[in-house]
């Protein structure tokens, strides 16, 4: 038990320092923009209660926040996903499925974990890139960057799940 929770805390550091000295200055043509950091909250025990999700999310948003200078987009993002997490898990899980305490390719397959990482980052790209804009006024132009920075995102974190995620 303790060694999950020392896990989770090198995965939250890690991620946090990932994100803010490296991916936050990664964007291609203002369109792609990798946030990797999501990958703490999809991949936290399935048991975990709610409540305790939604405060390391939030915990793990206002990080971001704070180094990134953004004013609560990263923690409204990052809270709105923790929020939809069980709602998509129990969607695309099958009832007599074998559910596994840890969400991951080696848990439960690539097309799982694709599906299961992809309707989740997508959800939190959209909410963090409109809130960002504030407006619809370039709804097309938005989207387009959610759906290029959802995609790069997925890739990053599906490679993860193979480069570093392997127990």
């Amino acid at each position: 038990m303790a060694r999950d929770w020392i896990k989770y805390v090198i995965m939250f550091l890690s991620l946090v320092l990932i994100q803010v000295l490296v991916l936050n200055h990664i964007q291609f043509s203002g369109y792609i923009n990798p946030y990797m950091y999501v990958l703490f909250v999809l991949l936290l025990p399935v048991s975990l209660p709610r409540y305790a999700v939604l405060i390391l999310a939030f915990l793990l948003g206002i990080s971001i926040d704070i180094f990134s200078n953004t004013l609560g987009l990263h923690t409204s993002s990052t809270v709105f996903l923790a929020f939809l997490r069980p709602f998509v898990f129990n969607i695309i899980s099958a009832k007599e499925m074998d559910r596994s305490e840890f969400p991951g390719v080696k848990q439960y397959g690539l097309r799982w974990f694709v599906s299961y990482s992809g309707i989740l980052i997508f959800a939190h790209h959209f909410f963090f890139f409109y809130i960002e804009v504030f407006t619809m006024a370039g709804f097309f132009h938005t989207f387009l960057r959610v759906i290029l920075s959802s995609v790069f995102s997925l890739f990053m974190v599906v490679l993860s799940q193979y480069l570093i995620f392997r127990e």
